[in-house]
């Protein structure tokens, strides 16, 4: 039977012995109060407050929140316990269609897309020559890759491929995301350098041993260098693949950009003529073009191999809808998809889960996907949350879209607005990412 609005539509709570461990969740994933993590997500402080205290909240509100405080959902909440009492027959099933061209488990039921998509997914649309591009590049002594799109484009998906990948070839992994480096860290380099060093020994189940090659005199980016020449790459027999996701999160502090990227350039550079740094691989993943100013041989932005990650054609939209069980085969529904939301991977995953579920038809989505009443109201007001605490943004983003033609904006606007993922770079120009944004931003 499919999944009904009355089913998606109920209201979920934490269960009452779960309450503690979801607090718990809250300080360990460095959210201070309920404000923060209200303010991240893009939710009222009220709402975020009933989650906390066992209250009711919706479905996707409930599952949006566990993914953020890194909780399985099913674990904690009132709905799983529900299910259990119901007979089997009521379980919801993806309709029998099946893609020849994609590998998709017909008794999988998809989870609402939101953050990296699990390596185990069968609703993962496999970017199969970029991978194969990533992977020749990695096997190569000293390789550094460069992997760019705006937010929700799949980076990180992409990355946990790639690593694993790397794994089953034998070779050691470190991923590292910047998003989770305290302020008070990434504004202090000696700081972020003994961050650095520490998390890719835990990763590598080695002892951090930084006071013995920590040396004041020869400063930190030498003491960081000698620690990984002299210890880390030392210890270890195969290759290692060190990862940086949401690097853009370090251009908001130029001083450590600037101080900071130069080290990842000295370490390409140190490959060619050194065998020990050849077992470093780096791959750096960034959802903006850098806008700090660095020397051309200081920038690892421009060396080593460039990925960009494009937004879906039609013919994989047409391909990740078999995976979901819906017959687009002749093509006219994606191309209406795509008009609102354009390849946007995360929109259209959205819209895929929507429509697999019958929780609403493809007609109803088109025409409220803008509005509050829409499928797309929590992935919106995480934006509208942003712009309402940068007016100078809000204005920005309101030209863009309420221009008929391409504009040009300051670099920093650009460069944050690029990071939403609502413009698109055009040279030197910029234009609304889809008709979606055009229609909810422009006012």
């Amino acid at each position: 039977m499919p999944l009904t609005r009355d089913y998606m539509s109920r209201s979920l709570k934490v269960q009452q012995n779960c309450i503690t461990k979801v607090k718990l969740a809250l300080t360990r994933n460095g959210f201070p109060s309920q404000r923060s993590l209200a303010e991240d997500v893009g939710f009222a402080l009220a709402t975020v407050s009933n989650f906390l205290t066992g209250k009711p909240v919706d479905y996707t509100t409930f599952e949006e929140l566990c993914r953020k405080l890194g909780l399985n959902w099913h674990e904690i909440s009132t709905l799983d316990l529900e299910i259990a009492a119901q007979d089997l027959d009521l379980q919801p099933k993806l309709p029998d269609r099946i893609g020849a061209s994609h590998t998709c488990h017909q008794d999988a039921l998809p989870c609402y897309p939101n953050g990296a998509v699990s390596l185990d997914s069968p609703f993962y649309l496999e970017r199969v020559p970029v991978q194969a591009q990533i992977d020749r590049e990695l096997a190569k002594p000293g390789a550094l890759v460069r992997i760019k799109a705006p937010k929700e484009m799949g980076k990180t998906s992409l990355l946990m491929r790639v690593l694993d990948t790397a794994k089953s070839l034998g070779y050691q992994t470190v991923s590292l995301n910047i998003e989770q480096v305290d302020v008070v860290i990434l504004s202090d380099l000696d700081r972020f350098l003994r961050w650095l060093c520490a998390n890719v020994a835990r990763q590598l189940q080695l002892p951090p041993m930084l006071d013995e090659y920590w040396d004041e005199d020869l400063g930190s980016k030498i003491s960081c260098t000698a620690y990984f020449e002299d210890y880390l790459l030392a210890k270890i027999s195969t290759p290692l693949v060190l990862a940086f996701d949401e690097m853009n999160r370090m251009f908001e502090h130029p001083q450590m950009a600037q101080d900071f990227l130069p080290l990842l350039r000295s370490w390409y550079e140190e490959a060619k003529i050194s065998p020990i740094w050849q077992k470093l691989r780096l791959i750096v993943v960034h959802s903006t073009e850098i806008y700090i100013p660095l020397q051309l041989n200081q920038s690892p932005f421009n060396v080593g191999l460039p990925i960009q990650l494009d937004t879906f054609s039609q013919a994989e939209v047409q391909q990740l809808a078999r995976c979901y069980g819906l017959d687009w085969d002749n093509g006219v529904e994606a191309r209406q998809l795509m008009e609102m939301v354009g390849g946007h991977p995360l929109l259209v995953n959205i819209a895929l889960y929507h429509l697999s579920c019958g929780d609403i038809n493809l007609s109803e989505l088109l025409e409220t996907a803008p509005t509050a009443a829409g499928i797309y109201h929590h992935h919106l007001q995480r934006h509208w949350v942003t712009l309402a605490e940068q007016p100078e943004l809000a204005q920005a983003l309101d030209r863009v879209m309420s221009a008929t033609k391409p504009i040009i904006l300051a670099p920093i606007l650009a460069y944050q607005l690029s990071s939403l993922g609502s413009i698109e770079r055009l040279g030197d120009k910029v234009v609304p990412a889809c008709e979606l944004y055009r229609q909810a931003f422009k006012s």
